[in-house]
């Protein structure tokens, strides 16, 4: 009779233990005190309550472009987990009005702060009073953004073209350089950069919106590596949202081409992308940096 947790006799290991012993047998320096981080006992598994996961409670979050659609439905959600929040965008006016309607319903601070996203030195000031107010930031969230309108390629200038890179990448890229080097050097946290389906999937009437958000996408990867492993930084890929922008929209002709192009046959809510955004910002996505993550309604072909 074979004794419990053997095989023919012999000892029953999981995986990890017997690539543990073959390791152990052929380099006898292979054990735990010189591999700490690469060969661990399994462990039981963590019995937080899922709305633990989540929770955002003592954390302080910028939310750029927050005064309205994705972001200010992103500043509601990381209010209601308990973080404080920095809502920047535009006009301080706006800021100010989305900042006490998200400090009313949620009874957490939440302040508003004046931000050009395409601006080198707004980004600096950001960071200055973010840090000052606070005297730390656990999570930044570039969602700014903007895709003008134009009749052609050739009708594209310099001026237009450079606006668009500079709102879209060159501000995000210097506002996550300067918060995720603090983070990096403090306490750690998360970066969430907000990117466009057009990354992938460009059309003839956003390319150079596209070019941007693709930029957007690779520095996702390289500031991955760049503030590891204290450091987050993760991508939300959305589709056609059904944000205040889409008021400007043809929606009968939107809608037509929802039932052919989009699977699920329909734009999205701002409040879908909630769930997303709470997941790169809170300990449920510890294990998860570099993702760039697609929420599209299964409109974009090419793989995220």
């Amino acid at each position: 009779m074979r004794a419990p947790g053997t095989t023919s006799g012999l000892p029953i290991f999981p995986p990890i233990l017997r690539l543990r012993r073959v390791w152990q047998r052929a380099l006898p320096e292979a054990t735990p005190a010189y591999y700490p981080t690469l060969i661990k006992e399994p462990s039981v598994a963590n019995p937080k309550r899922n709305h633990e996961y989540f929770d955002l409670s003592g954390k302080v979050a910028v939310i750029t472009g927050g005064s309205r659609g994705l972001g200010l439905s992103m500043a509601h959600a990381f209010a209601e987990a308990g973080a404080r929040v920095i809502i920047a965008s535009r006009k301080q006016e706006a800021c100010d009005a989305a900042a006490a309607e998200v400090q009313a319903a949620s009874g957490r601070e939440c302040v508003g702060f004046a931000y050009h996203a395409g601006s080198w030195e707004d980004s600096d000031r950001l960071a200055a009073f973010a840090w000052e107010r606070f005297g730390h930031v656990d999570v930044l969230v570039n969602n700014a953004g903007m895709s003008p309108l134009y009749e052609s390629l050739t009708a594209v200038s310099e001026t237009l073209y450079d606006k668009v890179l500079e709102v879209n990448l060159r501000g995000p890229f210097r506002l996550s350089s300067l918060l995720g080097e603090r983070m990096a050097a403090g306490n750690g946290g998360s970066i969430i950069n907000v990117s466009s389906i057009a990354a992938v999937q460009p059309t003839p009437t956003e390319l150079p919106y596209g070019m941007a958000k693709a930029g957007l996408n690779a520095m996702t990867l390289g500031l991955a590596r760049a503030y590891a492993p204290k450091v987050r930084v993760n991508c939300i890929m959305p589709g056609p949202f059904l944000t205040d922008i889409a008021k400007a929209w043809d929606m009968e002709a939107f809608n037509r081409r929802a039932e052919t192009t989009i699977p699920l046959r329909r734009g999205g809510e701002p409040d879908e992308v909630v769930g997303a955004a709470l997941y790169f910002a809170s300990a449920a996505s510890s294990y998860t940096t570099g993702a760039i993550l697609k929420i599209d309604g299964g409109s974009a072909y090419p793989a995220a």
